[in-house]
């Protein structure tokens, strides 16, 4: 099956991707829902992922600063699976890479940041809720090593939290208009580890199957569109992609 699937990567002139946390698996970020997940073992994760259980309670932010400082993400380099879309995008077929995730692996592995289309944010600034302003993250951070507990905004005083997009808090519009479209205008679509249950982006999928895309699905757990698929593998990402996207030699 491998072999079909990359006969329509190989004749395709348009490939949208769309990523979520099981691609960074390998890079050593644990993934929120699998059997080892980030929340599977601390139910107080979602918790601090909650954007009304954040406002609401200091000691939920304390909290969340402290993760923040230890995230395996800050040392995490890109894989495989990061890599060989990077070479899918020299290879001049992607046409734009969705992502559920906020580590910007894929812009560090070097795909551009012009394809990429963050839904969730990036972990990699802080933003105010009050006022809006937003800066590196490693600046907040330096405050949290320094003592601050739970640092505020510099402007306003208002709550700092992540420059990304928490469970309550409302996506932004634009950006999964964008990702709707460029879902419909790919000729292959490849949903990789994600298991395709958070609406509204997990709806990519019947758009571009709709626009009359092949869609293929990399995900070690089955999704919800694994019958409509037209190849569905559950082998390692940083296998399954190298296979698919990089040019033969």
């Amino acid at each position: 099956m491998i072999d079909q699937a990359r006969t329509w990567i190989d004749a395709a002139q348009r490939v949208v991707v769309l990523t979520g946390a099981g691609i960074s698996t390998d890079s050593g970020i644990p993934d929120f829902r699998g059997p080892q997940g980030l929340w599977t073992r601390n139910p107080l994760a979602e918790k601090m992922s909650n954007i009304h259980y954040y406002l609401a309670d200091p000691e939920v932010r304390k909290l969340s600063w402290q993760n923040r400082l230890v995230s395996p993400a800050w040392a995490a380099k890109p894989n495989a699976g990061h890599l060989s879309i990077v070479h899918l995008e020299k290879r001049q077929k992607l046409h734009a890479l969705i992502t559920q995730n906020i580590d910007e692996l894929h812009q560090i592995a070097g795909n551009s940041p012009d394809k990429v289309i963050e839904v969730h944010g990036t972990m990699r600034r802080v933003m105010c809720w009050d006022c809006g302003m937003r800066a590196p993250m490693q600046k907040a951070l330096d405050r949290v090593r320094a003592g601050e507990e739970d640092p505020k905004c510099r402007a306003c005083s208002g709550i700092l939290k992540s420059d990304t997009i928490s469970f309550g808090q409302q996506l932004v519009p634009e950006v999964i208009d964008r990702a709707m479209r460029v879902a419909g205008e790919g000729d292959v679509f490849v949903a990789v580890g994600t298991t395709l249950q958070v609406y509204p982006v997990a709806g990519a999928v019947e758009v571009a199957r709709d626009a009359g895309a092949r869609i293929i699905i990399v995900n070690a757990q089955p999704t919800p569109f694994d019958e409509v698929a037209d190849a569905v593998f559950a082998d390692s990402i940083s296998e399954v992609l190298p296979a698919l996207f990089e040019e033969k030699t």
